[in-house]
């Protein structure tokens, strides 16, 4: 058995011998960070340089294509490299950054998302004090939580699960995860796992009461209110639940993955199903608001074509 003063580096077992078609695989995850860096900063610089945008659901918006940018540089990078290295291994060190950077990403993405629909709450079912309740200065007091708290989570998991003792240093995965890691632990993780099932009936679901909260109120005003009240929900709510959607499809796959047996589907589809949670979402978000918001739009346009 290996312990973890041995463990200096684990081994990527998932990734597979593809010859040639690994520079054709390589052209195509390429492809997808530049769009998802250059589609996220288009929107971040958009909303940052133009005052008519500085308000509370574009803060927000921000914040989330921030976030984005973070969780895809700690993945893209990394899988760049293991495609074209015939061997796929990974130091320890590097590993839980990784474990940092994507945890924090699908943390903050989550508590942003939850943050939103709040806000979304206010705009539609208290229209004539929204512009009190939630101004500039409070959206950046509901921002700064939204990155705090995720990250002194993950640190707080890391820090329980860097010094167990393991007995192997196979990630059957593309990329590291810290369940993956604990699974390979042969001392006692009764903490980390307490620790987790705390945080998730504690924190996770205090944030699904709030989301599902806020869209039941909207959803009663679409059915009470006027045909102008249903027309702002659905332009304003319409990306947001589409991103929620998104985020909780990927979320699905990824906790299925790592908690179940998923040895009998084939290995090219458990890698994308993987890799959903931390592709899909950043490449769509940017794109849904930019075509659904019309500030957004209209500024794209101007900047991208020229006047509209």
């Amino acid at each position: 058995m290996v312990n973890s003063t041995h463990v200096s580096y684990f081994i990527m077992s998932a990734f597979f011998h593809t010859g040639v078609f690994k520079y054709l695989f390589f052209m195509i995850v390429m492809c997808l960070y530049v769009c998802i860096i250059g589609s996220n900063v288009l929107l971040i610089v958009v909303i940052c340089v133009n005052r008519s945008l500085h308000e509370p659901m574009y803060l927000f918006l921000c914040s989330l294509f921030v976030n984005e940018l973070c969780g895809s540089t700690g993945l893209f990078p990394f899988l760049l490299v293991q495609i074209l290295s015939d061997i796929h291994t990974v130091s320890a060190p590097l590993c839980f950054l990784q474990i940092f950077s994507l945890y924090t990403y699908a943390n903050v993405q989550f508590y942003n998302l939850a943050i939103m629909s709040y806000d979304r709450y206010l705009a539609i079912c208290h229209p004539l004090h929204y512009n009190t309740r939630m101004t500039s200065n409070k959206a950046a007091m509901f921002i700064a939580p939204t990155w705090f708290f995720p990250i002194l989570h993950v640190v707080i998991m890391i820090s329980l699960s860097a010094p167990l003792q393991l007995c192997g240093n196979i990630i059957n995965k593309v990329y590291c995860d810290n369940f993956s890691v604990v699974k390979l632990a042969c001392s006692d993780t009764t903490v980390n796992n307490v620790y987790g099932l705390v945080y998730m009936f504690t924190v996770i679901v205090a944030l699904i009461i709030l989301m599902f909260y806020s869209y039941m109120r909207i959803l009663r005003v679409c059915f009470s209110g006027s045909k102008q009240t249903r027309q702002k929900a659905v332009s304003t709510c319409t990306p947001h639940l589409v991103s929620l959607f998104n985020f909780s499809f990927g979320a699905f796959f990824e906790v299925s993955q790592s908690r179940f047996d998923m040895s009998g589907v084939p290995s090219m589809l458990r890698i994308v199903l993987s890799l959903y949670f931390f592709t899909f979402p950043p490449l769509f978000n940017p794109l849904i608001y930019g075509q659904n918001l019309t500030k957004i739009r209209i500024i794209c346009k101007s900047l991208l074509f020229g006047k509209v």
